[in-house]
């Protein structure tokens, strides 16, 4: 998924790295090697709280020198981010290298969202906070969400190009019970904000090892194959640290 042109001066904030899936599927998969087997009780009630209403969301990537550096100076910039109605929503750390971060944020405004990029000051206080590299970025319309608390908190983030929106959704959803059945649950997904091709699909893992089988099977290739994803897939799996 092609960052904005702004993806350089946002670099404080927000990291993403989402690209895409397919039918000869060329796939690239991150943090799958997980350092503790996570597998929870199916006997545990989870209750969906299930959003279908469109919610624009900032999702990014990147990676820094100090967690706690980082956040300080991630959170010092609320009241500037809230001026150009962006709001704090998720903040995840890798599996595999928990130096790099995921950030989620709601946007109110699209035009605004872009508008914030160009402050410059925000290039500044990315130098300050410790931020590594250059970080991926992408305005996301989330069309499914599944909010409720007590899921699993190590989560799964793919991203993918498909042929069609329409075909894609409908096959993905009529496909719930195998992804629940093999450990993972629902937990969102929509498509680029300038792409309805482009796809990012957030899943919680309750049982890595059952995921894993999953991911790596033939069954998900037909699945992927039979819905129009096209290309790369790209997954990251991550634990989430903060709700705002």
């Amino acid at each position: 998924m092609k960052p904005f042109k702004f993806l350089s001066l946002l670099v404080i904030f927000f990291v993403f790295l989402f690209s895409c899936g397919g039918n000869k599927e060329k796939s690239k998969t991150t943090n799958t090697d997980f350092s503790e087997t996570t597998k929870i009780d199916s006997n545990v009630n989870v209750k969906s709280n299930i959003i279908t209403t469109p919610q624009t969301i900032m999702i990014v990537w990147h990676k820094m020198s100090d967690f706690t550096k980082w956040k300080a100076s991630y959170e010092a910039h609320d009241s500037m981010k809230l001026a150009f109605g962006i709001h704090n929503y998720i903040l995840g750390r890798e599996v595999a290298d928990s130096n790099t971060i995921l950030v989620a944020t709601k946007v109110d405004d699209i035009a605004k969202a872009k508008a914030f990029g160009k402050d410059p000051s925000v290039k500044t206080a990315m130098k300050k906070s410790g931020v590594i590299g250059t970080p991926s970025i992408s305005l996301t319309t989330l069309v499914y969400q599944d909010t409720a608390q007590n899921m699993s908190s190590l989560r799964s983030m793919t991203t993918f190009t498909v042929k069609d929106w329409d075909a894609w959704k409908k096959s993905f959803e009529s496909s719930r019970q195998i992804r629940t059945d093999n450990g993972l649950t629902d937990r969102a997904y929509g498509y680029d904000v300038d792409d309805n091709h482009k796809i990012t699909v957030v899943v919680a893992v309750n049982d890595s090892a059952k995921a894993t089988a999953y991911w790596n099977s033939d069954l998900l290739k037909q699945k992927r194959a039979e819905s129009g994803v096209i290309g790369e897939v790209r997954r990251y799996v991550y634990h989430v640290v903060q709700k705002y």
